[in-house]
């Protein structure tokens, strides 16, 4: 859902009634779930071209979940609009409210800010230009291992299987009965090492990273601070701000940095790149593994 926190009693009443819908109204119910901010400022002609839908698609709809009409319907998005409350800049007043809200109001607004602030110092801590050397090298290599343990295998596996939709030779490490520097025995200075660890560090992620270092292999770090041993002996290193109220460090960030290192590797590749992921998706489509949606 992109961004609102206030018409939340609409959005919540769409998804209640979702299944009461008619496909046609579904896709005119997603697109206001999916582009509240939209809903506020389109007229129903606008709104519902936008949806691929008809302008009376979109008056059922706001009827079948109480409203008189599309103009009724609208007006908790105008007056969301009116106050201001959607609007980014203004998260400071948001996270006040939410602290004042019940007695666990205070963690939940300090989880959230927590989120939005380790996002905006982790990208300002690096470039666009840094993103594209680790990159470069990443779609030059010949293999690429990504390495995390902890909370961290998570997402050094769904970073590789992300990339296995267009690409091939990669591989999350450790594997199952295996230790990360046996997985790297026999990579050599045509391979990559993406590794990951936030304080305190895993001594297995340094020794993998050892091996790596005297095999050759280009090391792109992961981790929560300069002096890291991970970030010191990395060949691109990317420093991830990851501090919660809670006592684990925050993989938001670090998922986001990955998804956006992957986009940049998809950028610089050849074009055949394209052809891959479109060929994985389309393959799954044929085999019934997505749930087919109404056109």
């Amino acid at each position: 859902m992109n961004g609102t926190n206030v018409s939340h009693d609409v959005l919540d009443r769409l998804t209640e009634e979702w299944d009461a819908l008619t496909p046609e109204a579904q896709k005119a119910a997603r697109y206001v779930l999916e582009n509240p901010n939209d809903v506020g400022v389109s007229t129903v002609r606008e709104i519902a071209e936008a949806a691929n839908v008809k302008p009376n698609t979109f008056v059922r709809m706001a009827r079948q979940v109480g409203f008189e009409g599309y103009e009724d319907f609208r007006a908790p998005f105008r007056e969301a609009i009116r106050k201001g409350a959607v609007s980014f800049p203004d998260r400071a007043r948001w996270l006040q409210d939410i602290r004042k809200s019940d007695d666990l109001g205070g963690l939940y607004a300090d989880m959230a800010e927590a989120a939005i602030c380790n996002i905006e110092e982790t990208f300002a801590a690096t470039s666009a230009d840094a993103m594209k050397a680790a990159a470069e090298a990443i779609w030059g290599s010949r293999q690429v291992f990504t390495l995390g343990v902890g909370v961290n295998n998570a997402n050094a596996r769904n970073f590789t299987y992300l990339a296995s939709t267009g690409m091939t030779q990669f591989h999350a490490i450790p594997r199952p009965g295996s230790t990360a520097a046996d997985d790297l025995a026999w990579a050599d200075s045509g391979d990559v090492l993406i590794a990951m660890s936030m304080r305190p560090y895993r001594s297995e992620v340094v020794a993998a990273i050892d091996v790596a270092r005297e095999q050759g292999l280009t090391i792109v770090g992961l981790s929560d601070s300069p002096a890291s041993p991970i970030i010191r002996a990395a060949d691109h290193g990317f420093v991830v701000a990851v501090d919660t109220p809670q006592f684990f460090p925050s993989s938001v960030p670090i998922i986001a940095l990955l998804e956006t290192l992957l986009s940049f590797v998809i950028a610089v590749a050849s074009e055949e790149i394209v052809e891959r992921v479109e060929k994985f998706h389309d393959r799954r489509h044929q085999l019934g593994i997505y749930v087919e949606e109404p056109e």
